[in-house]
């Protein structure tokens, strides 16, 4: 999927030996958005980090029953089911439940639902009397869940409710204060959201995810764990984000308590902070589809800094990146709307925000 193979000395220069668990991955070929994923594409993906994964149906406009016994179905991917209100959620759950399924996924933008919407009531009760972890997705195009989800929360405390996303929506207000029962994952592509979720919210309560199709797990893996790295947490830490809390969440044991948020991010130096807003707007313009066009070429002359730059090498690795997107993507092609390339200047953003996180020999 996109450009792993050129990404990956990036995941590899971390040097990080433990389980991953993936906890957000999508198969489906009728979601509207026109991203498709099967079951397949979704276990080679992982096979690229050695990775387990959650997998829930991409959007399914004409119900998810048959979605969710098709992800039941599959060989070595940990089975989630997607429901909705209109479609006998609190049943659907229940019977995907009994058949093993290990959690729930919830979208309320692309399914048109409020997260308190009396239908879920039985979904939630469920959740909350197994101890069912609950995906719910968190933006960027809803409204923030405010005060309702502190209510959702505090109605079925058993559930272990993750914020897709980083919780974008509602990033700004949750921010030092962790809610009992609320969880992370790191579904998204900005390095500022993601160094605000680390530095903010205590590591056992962040989970890595990335979002397969939208994203890779070798792309996600790397942004997670480079932003880990970037904020101080230390080895258990580390491991409990990238797959350790997770697991344990679709088992339904008892959450492992990772120590306290870091409770700051570091600052950033100015000519990092040039380069990594280029390189931000050049990733979104490739999201929509578009050449980065002119933002590429200030990223690079971003990275024209003197021999002695303390963070030389970062611009060393931004333009390496930057090379290599010139160089492959004309050849690429995604088979979505996404530009080829765009997680190559995905992860020169990423690789800009978090200086000083070891970096590939090349």
């Amino acid at each position: 999927m996109y450009a792993d193979d050129l990404v990956r000395p990036w995941w590899e220069a971390l040097d990080l030996d433990c389980p991953l668990f993936d906890v957000h991955t999508h198969v489906g070929t009728n979601d509207p958005s026109g991203f498709s994923a099967t079951a397949d594409e979704v276990r080679s993906a992982l096979s690229l980090v050695g990775a387990e994964a959650a997998v829930f149906p991409l959007t399914e406009p004409d119900g998810y029953r048959a979605a969710n016994d098709a992800v039941l179905r599959e060989p070595g991917l940990v089975p989630f089911c997607r429901v909705a209100p209109g479609d006998d959620p609190a049943g659907e759950a229940r019977r995907c439940v009994e058949a093993g399924a290990a959690g729930i996924k919830l979208h309320p933008a692309s399914d048109e639902f409020a997260l308190d919407d009396p239908e879920l009531t039985g979904v939630l009760e469920l959740a909350h009397e197994l101890r069912l972890p609950v995906v719910v997705h968190a933006g960027p195009e809803i409204d923030p869940f405010g005060d309702t989800l502190l209510a959702v929360l505090d109605r079925f405390p058993g559930a272990r409710f993750v914020l897709a996303h980083a919780g974008l929506t509602d990033l700004a207000w949750l921010a030092g204060h962790p809610a009992d029962g609320l969880f992370f994952d790191t579904s998204w592509w900005s390095p500022t959201d993601l160094v605000t979720l680390f530095g903010t919210m205590p590591p056992g309560r962040v989970l890595f995810g990335s979002d397969v199709p939208y994203s890779t797990p070798t792309w996600g893996a790397h942004a997670t764990a480079r932003c880990t790295r970037y904020l101080g947490l230390d080895d258990t830490q580390v491991a409990g984000v990238l797959g350790g809390q997770s697991r344990r969440l679709v088992d339904r044991a008892e959450p492992l308590d990772l120590g306290p948020a870091p409770g700051h991010v570091p600052p950033l130096d100015p000519l990092l902070e040039r380069l990594q807003v280029y390189l931000a707007a050049g990733v979104e313009a490739t999201k929509r589809g578009e050449s980065p066009g002119q933002m590429l070429d200030l990223a690079r002359h971003c990275c024209r800094v003197r021999p002695g730059h303390p963070h030389r090498a970062v611009f060393e690795s931004v333009r390496e990146l930057l090379d290599r997107y010139e160089k492959h993507a004309p050849q690429m092609s995604t088979g979505n709307e996404y530009a080829p390339g765009w997680d190559l200047i995905a992860t020169a953003a990423i690789v800009a925000r978090t200086p000083g996180t070891p970096l590939p020999d090349l």
